[in-house]
């Protein structure tokens, strides 16, 4: 059975700074819990590399698959301790690095070090927005992520789409960029929300759900203006929007429409550290999760939605129908009468169109972590 190597960078920086995981860092936390009980843990920074000794990798591991912030300033220790002690452990060889994240991707020099050693690169990609769509991302990141891609696809033995939809746009980037692709595979992610107790409604209005890192392409701005139309015209009967996570970046203009639209005010709800435990009974409750995002290379939200049982409202996006088919009600990410007439005809108790979704939702089949590791395993043992 061949090594695994997994970069932890991201994951442990951010355990250490006490931040809540991504979408991306759920998916490096499911790599953890299939891989840990045969790989070793590599932390990277700006191209110099440690591969972490057995003991200090179960300790890493053990760590994150917490996600206890206790445990924080630990996390800083081992990374500490992890560098120090880098020239006196046995040297390494042979293997698979997986990295998950796109965080570290653009330094050649980790990657040229890597293959020296034996090990050899299989590198999951998660979209292709900054190239595609760089208007909604924030200055520079254009630069860095063509620096990614390129790097990646210099030195990966494969890599792992997450989407057929993510895939596709690498292929149409590489053909312009003139990158050449190596062995790919397609492996669908899973939901990111682990299952757990129904609890009490945690509002009893109707309320529908915006899951996500706030930032342009989520769409939060257009989705704050028909809220407040909403309220102009329904007053107290309009339902409550619920936005579910942090403030990320070029979001200004709904940073001013949650804290200084006097319209909004009861109306909208902002958790910006939502735990798991609240997010699964916000998300159970809810009429419906509300996605109206201008792109997206996978939409992990939709999957976790649908996989709940709850109905999903959102944007025409292909790689939504490869996930989800014609279970939500699609609309024009930018149709402002049409998500209100949708919003409110969801927010009775006798909606049809509601009722019609649940029906459609029976015939989902959710992505599994199973599956996905079938084929990322089959990938490997390829590769090897």
């Amino acid at each position: 059975m061949i090594p695994i190597y997994l970069d932890v960078t991201r994951l442990l920086d951010r355990l250490a700074k006490r931040t809540l995981p991504t979408g991306v860092d759920r998916v490096g936390l499911a790599y953890i819990r299939h891989y840990a009980y045969r790989a070793r843990a590599v932390l990277s920074e700006r191209g110099f590399h440690v591969v972490m000794s057995e003991r200090e990798s179960a300790q890493a591991f053990d760590m994150l698959l917490s996600q206890d912030f206790t445990r924080a300033r630990g996390a800083q220790v081992l990374m500490a301790r992890a560098v120090l002690g880098a020239l006196r452990r046995d040297r390494v060889g042979l293997g698979i690095l997986l990295h998950t994240s796109h965080s570290g991707m653009e330094f050649d020099r980790y990657f040229k070090a890597m293959t020296k050693r034996g090990i050899r690169a299989v590198f999951m990609v998660h979209d292709l927005i900054p190239l595609t769509h760089a208007e909604y991302c924030r200055p520079g990141v254009l630069e860095t992520h063509y620096k990614r891609m390129s790097v990646a696809l210099g030195h990966a033995a494969g890599i792992i789409a997450n989407s057929q939809s993510t895939l596709d746009s690498l292929a149409e980037e590489s053909l312009r960029a003139g990158w050449v692709v190596p062995r790919t595979v397609v492996a669908r992610l899973a939901s990111g929300v682990p299952a757990g107790a129904v609890g009490a409604r945690p509002l009893p209005q109707p309320y529908f759900v915006m899951l996500g890192t706030i930032e342009p392409r989520k769409n939060h701005w257009f989705a704050l203006h028909v809220w407040r139309r909403l309220v102009e015209i329904h007053g107290e009967s309009a339902p409550t929007l619920v936005v579910i996570g942090r403030r990320g970046w070029e979001c200004e203009n709904v940073v001013d429409m949650l804290e200084r639209c006097a319209p909004l005010r009861g109306k909208v709800i902002e958790e910006g550290d939502c735990s798991d435990e609240r997010l699964f009974n916000y998300l159970h409750h809810a009429q419906a999760l509300l996605f109206p995002s201008f792109v997206e290379g996978y939409g992990m939200p939709l999957a976790e939605a649908l996989a709940l049982r709850v109905p999903v409202i959102a944007s025409n996006l292909p790689v939504f129908r490869e996930i989800a088919g014609d279970i939500p009600d699609y609309l024009d990410p930018l149709d402002g009468p049409g998500w209100m007439a949708r919003i409110m005809e969801y927010s009775t108790a006798a909606s049809s169109a509601r009722a019609s979704q649940l029906v459609r939702i029976e015939d989902f089949r959710e992505p599994t972590w199973r599956e996905h590791f079938e084929v990322v395993d089959q990938f490997i043992e390829e590769l090897a």
